[in-house]
């Protein structure tokens, strides 16, 4: 397999730079998930994900570009390695089935405090 699969490449290397300057400049430095906003001087922690997973379609409008946190790029990445290996449900791009937690421990807090007294 040639390096350019795994984005070892010099090639790849200057394919991604470009891309990435262009997303950064359509879209504002926030992420599409968690919504965390981002400056300058942590920009290095936002990253450009492919939507469809093809790492050469780059449209010039970008859209087929989101920008995501390192942590929410690693979970929508990680939804599919998960299905690939099939530890998970069939997810498809773009759906997350994470549910809220719906558990209050502190519910019945005050009727606990008054049987101590």
């Amino acid at each position: 397999m040639s390096s350019d699969f795994y984005g070892t490449s010099a090639a790849y290397a200057r394919k991604e730079q470009g891309y990435r300057e262009k997303a950064l400049k359509l879209f504002p430095w926030v992420c599409g998930r968690c919504t965390r906003e981002f400056v300058y001087s942590n920009l290095r922690e936002l990253t450009v994900h492919h939507v469809d997973h093809d790492h050469t379609n780059n449209p010039e409008d970008g859209s087929n570009w989101e920008l995501l946190c390192l942590f929410c790029h690693d979970h929508e990445h990680e939804k599919y390695t998960e299905h690939d290996n099939q530890m998970g449900s069939v997810i498809k791009a773009g759906e997350d089935d994470h549910q809220a937690a719906t558990f209050n421990p502190f519910a019945d807090l005050k009727a606990m405090m008054e049987k101590k007294k």
